[in-house]
């Protein structure tokens, strides 16, 4: 009766202490590499491993030697401590068992240097785990079972991933993967983790890629982390064509706002025009544009798509918002892009405040031609005044030729004439300005008959 009693502890405390951690990564550890490690709780519940261990396996059995009452009451004693975080009382248990382990087999040792490890990594003392979970593998072959083994490998690729020891996470996620048949697309995603740490991209990018085509094949989506993975070492080797199609991907299944600006991005790179507009229109209405570059370059993208009211429209709200500061710089462009849509009205309030904000007369020269076009002679001369006032003007021959013109049509002779002859002054206008001097003479002249 004794010894059937006894055997069902040693099953339950078999379950506990045989099967390998599943590693809680410390907080420093990112979320990308957290997902890839595949987290769960420590001490997981006995029905939950039954359910793992009922799963078909494909691992050899191995021989072992039994667990004795005396060994299974030391280990009881420190499941207790560990069952009501009495950690220190766990370790004190573990300690008196270890002063006399030449009393134990090797599978009673392998037992309680794993238990060891356990209050270790349960407490985050993970470097201090790591010696112990050694221990159990120095038992040998002989006297470990082989899921105690197999498990072991993957718990410390874990801790020394968590340590930031990606050498060594490796080395024992190679062991592992030669010996474990449960390897699934998490164990992929977390050696390409690793891989990627150690600047090993090649075999970070070929593990990453096994991992996502494991999942697309059972028709499951890929984990974000793992197409931010992909995404990042095809950046890195400017396979721009690859990146974009991750980041299509990413946008389908992830549709977050940043996959859409970089994918509008990549686009641009790929100079896929369209595809790219499309995309930033996406990430406009996805809210994803929230700076003035952002935007402004929203509304280039639009005037240079002949699309210019749409720009305006960006532009205009994104000033009325703050987002975009109201420089003359800014003002000037919506102006432009009203003028491209032929919403002249709606270009003019917004050149004359760029004017205003402006330093230099070049806003008012052309709203001097604007006003000039649109037969307001009196507010082309205002204009032309104020851009002369303001002066460093790059083509002042032309705001002379404008306010002639503009001038002449209100008869006044000679101040047409004062400013042709200073437009006739500048070689790249000289032959129009004369052409306007013989203009103007001859309606002088023909005015002064008429007077007579």
């Amino acid at each position: 009766m004794k010894l059937t009693s006894m055997s069902k502890g040693l099953s339950k405390l078999a379950l506990r202490t045989s099967v390998a951690l599943p590693l809680v990564l410390a907080p420093a550890i990112s979320v990308t590499v957290l997902e890839a490690a595949g987290v769960s709780a420590p001490f997981a519940s006995a029905q939950a491993q039954e359910q793992e261990q009922k799963k078909p396996s494909k691992q050899k059995t191995r021989k072992v030697p039994a667990m004795r009452e005396a060994a299974y009451k030391k280990l009881e004693k420190a499941q207790e401590a560990a069952d009501a975080e009495d950690w220190a009382g766990a370790l004190a248990a573990l300690k008196e068992m270890d002063a006399s382990k030449k009393r134990y087999n090797g599978y009673e040792v392998a037992q309680m240097y794993n238990f060891f490890g356990v209050v270790y990594y349960s407490t985050e003392r993970y470097k201090q785990a790591i010696p112990y979970f050694k221990k159990v593998l120095n038992q040998g072959e002989e006297n470990l079972p082989v899921a105690l083994e197999v498990g072991t490998l993957f718990t410390l690729a874990q801790l020394y991933f968590v340590t930031e020891d990606y050498k060594q996470a490796i080395n024992y996620l190679n062991q592992w993967f030669k010996v474990s048949d449960r390897i699934t697309a998490d164990s992929y995603a977390l050696r390409a983790q690793a891989y990627n740490q150690v600047g090993d991209q090649s075999k970070a990018l070929a593990d990453i890629n096994v991992a996502v085509s494991m999942y697309e094949k059972e028709g499951k989506v890929p984990k974000e982390s793992w197409y931010g993975l992909q995404q990042y070492v095809y950046f890195e080797r400017n396979d721009y064509k690859k990146v974009a199609g991750v980041l299509e991907k990413l946008v389908q299944y992830y549709p977050k706002p940043v996959y859409y600006k970089t994918l509008a991005a990549m686009y641009g790179e790929l100079k896929r025009d369209k595809d790219q507009l499309h995309m930033m229109e996406a990430a406009y209405l996805a809210g994803a544009l929230e700076k003035d570059k952002d935007l402004l370059n929203m509304g280039y993208l639009f005037m240079g798509h002949e699309m210019p009211y749409k720009g305006a429209k960006v532009i205009a709200k994104g000033i009325k918002e703050k987002k975009i500061p109201r420089t003359s710089k800014n003002l000037e462009t919506l102006a432009q892009a009203y003028q491209m849509a032929q919403e002249l009205q709606k270009a003019i309030p917004q050149l004359e405040a760029a004017a205003k904000l402006s330093d230099k007369g070049d806003i008012y020269s052309r709203l001097a031609g604007i006003y000039l076009d649109l037969d307001q002679n009196e507010k082309a001369i205002s204009m032309g005044n104020k851009a002369l006032d303001k002066g460093k003007i790059k083509r002042i021959d032309q705001l002379h030729i404008v306010m002639g013109m503009a001038n002449a049509n209100l008869k006044r002779y000679d101040a047409a004439l004062r400013s042709l002859k200073e437009a006739s002054k500048d070689d790249r206008s000289k032959k129009s300005a004369q052409q306007w001097i013989a203009y103007v003479e001859g309606e002088k002249k023909r005015e002064e008959k008429l007077a007579i």
